[in-house]
């Protein structure tokens, strides 16, 4: 079934779509940021502190406040709607579930343990999204008298303030603050002072198509000044290193490593 078809309105069907290509965006980054912390957790401990401190900054300025911005207004629209409410506790519950998995990730722990919380938090994300996607976004945007799209404008609008909701999700408006020093790379660091023959490597093949650019995306950001990550795609990926270089002007170098038959092998470099 189409977006029109489940949609009030137009512009509904629009947000609606928006919402879940957001959500990929975010899913994405952060199974690129994991990826990386999983790749370094084996081999550099000092890599692997740094990618885990990024990944904690990430989740403080885009997967939390993103959390408590929908606590604050699409879920109290959401819990109106017909035998919608425990759907809607069951989701908050989830938000607090969030917060205390990226709170396990906060103080530096051995790198195994922080790539095993990591990982537990990516696979919950995702699973969590996919509820929102799956069901409170369809329902909100085929209720009648309500607009999926206002709800959505207000939401971000609260995140471009930076009062999504008054706190953390899931802690009633308590806000446990930490302060973090974020470098200009989004706050994520790499595998430094490796040799070539140890860059981290990602593999895209087996990634949902949705989430791959993000993916990689979230990789590049834990990638430092001086440092190279090999990407793994499927494919020659000219559309994403356009991308790439669009969201970061030269930024990164690309060397071909393989060109096919079945995989394509890149170095990107960050200069």
């Amino acid at each position: 079934m189409s977006a029109l078809t489940l949609a009030s309105a137009p512009e509904d069907a629009t947000a609606l779509e928006a919402a879940e290509a957001h959500h990929a965006r975010m899913a994405g980054e952060l199974a690129g940021r994991v990826a990386m912390l999983l790749t370094a957790a084996g081999r550099d401990r000092d890599a692997a502190e740094r990618i885990r401190a990024g990944l904690v900054a990430f989740c403080d300025r885009e997967i939390l406040p993103h959390a408590a911005a929908e606590e604050a207004v699409l879920y109290p629209a959401a819990r109106r709607l017909p035998d919608s409410r425990l759907l809607v506790e069951s989701l908050i519950a989830e938000h607090s579930c969030l917060t205390a998995l990226v709170d396990s990730l906060r103080t530096p722990s051995d790198a195994t343990g922080a790539a095993a919380d990591a990982r537990a938090l990516q696979v919950f994300f995702e699973e969590h999204v996919a509820k929102e996607n799956g069901l409170v976004l369809p329902l909100l945007a085929a209720a009648p008298g309500l607009r999926l799209a206002g709800l959505l404008a207000d939401m971000h609008d609260r995140l471009d303030h930076g009062d999504p909701s008054g706190g953390r999700p899931g802690t009633d408006g308590h806000e446990t603050a930490q302060e973090s020093q974020e470098s200009g790379c989004g706050g994520g660091c790499g595998c430094g002072g490796e040799d070539e023959g140890a860059e981290p490597e990602l593999d895209v093949r087996s990634v949902p198509h949705a989430l791959r650019h993000a993916t990689v995306f979230g990789a590049l950001d834990a990638v430092p000044a001086g440092n190279a990550m090999v990407l793994v795609a499927p494919h020659d990926p000219l559309p994403l290193l356009r991308q790439i270089e669009r969201r970061s002007p030269g930024r990164f170098a690309v060397e071909y490593l393989q060109r096919g038959p079945e995989a394509w092998r890149l170095r990107l470099s960050h200069h």
